[in-house]
């Protein structure tokens, strides 16, 4: 009875003690499957979480090796280009010469235009008192000179102005006042001279009076003056013979120094104006009949 009992017992204990096992195996399955590593559906927060993306950013343009003095060009940045500053203007004395007009030189002239066996005899400073002397005695002779005027005289002497002109001979511009030294100028002056007596001749001449060069006070000529001479039509004008009639050395003294220094070509420097020139006529009426003596033939200077 007792040993039946016993075996029951052993029994139930055992099937109790399985279905504990049954049970505990069971329930560990259970975790398990729950369990985040089981699952391929789920996972915990810091797998879920993806990093920031990074902002997106312009490709950087290729660089080419072989061309290191060329920097990469930059991305646009959707702003406008800074401009470039304007380079400074430069100073009035730096300013450009306005070109000559064609076919007029700015270098000075010292011959006659045809060359040869000829002369150019000009006469500065007028017009004055001794003007109409000269100009009867070069119709006498027929010659033909060239009058290099200043501004103010021909103002004051228009009439004379025009007779030059209708006798056939020609005119040259020699500023408004004679200011000397006229090479220390400035520009603007020196432009004032030039161009301003030019227009006052051409206004005493009357329409149609042109004025071929330009001889400075004293032979003060200088790149810039010459410059602007040529720039307004005005060939510069010199000379080759002084005989510096205005000095009054006598009569004598001027006609000497004209025959001894003419060579054929030659440019005669002589005045009409600008003091007594007495002694400049009476000296022109001794080299005219002696110009056309030695075969000498009347020109104007070149231009």
């Amino acid at each position: 009875m007792r040993t039946r009992f016993a075996q029951q017992s052993r029994y139930g204990l055992t099937a109790l003690l399985a279905t504990a096992l049954l049970t505990s195996c069971t329930n560990s399955s259970g975790v398990a499957a729950s369990s985040p590593r089981a699952s391929s559906g789920s996972a915990t927060p810091s797998e879920t979480a993806s990093p920031s993306p990074s902002p997106s950013l312009p490709p950087l343009p290729a660089t080419n090796p072989s061309a290191g003095s060329e920097p990469p060009t930059a991305p646009p940045t959707g702003r406008p280009s800074p401009s470039k500053p304007a380079p400074p203007t430069p100073p009035a004395s730096a300013t450009p010469k306005p070109p000559a007009p064609p076919g007029t030189s700015s270098s000075v002239v010292y011959r006659t235009a045809s060359g040869g066996r000829t002369v150019a005899l000009t006469f500065d400073d007028g017009p004055g008192p001794a003007t109409g002397q000269v100009l009867d005695l070069l119709a006498r002779y027929g010659a033909r000179a060239t009058f290099c005027l200043t501004g103010r005289n021909a103002t004051a002497y228009p009439a004379t102005v025009q007779r030059i002109r209708a006798e056939g001979h020609r005119l040259c511009d020699h500023t408004v006042s004679h200011p000397q030294p006229f090479a220390a100028l400035s520009h603007h002056q020196l432009e004032y001279e030039i161009v301003t007596a030019k227009d006052m001749i051409v206004k005493a001449g009357g329409a149609g009076t042109a004025i071929p060069w330009f001889r400075a006070p004293g032979g003060g000529f200088t790149k810039d003056n010459q410059q602007t001479a040529a720039a307004n039509g005005l060939r510069p004008l010199g000379w080759s013979v002084d005989p510096r009639d205005w000095s009054r050395p006598g009569v004598a003294a001027i006609v000497a120094t004209v025959q001894r220094e003419l060579r054929p070509g030659g440019v005669v420097l002589l005045h009409d104006a600008g003091g007594d020139r007495t002694q400049t006529v009476g000296a022109l009426r001794q080299l005219l009949p002696w110009l056309a003596a030695q075969g000498y033939n009347y020109d104007f200077p070149a231009a």
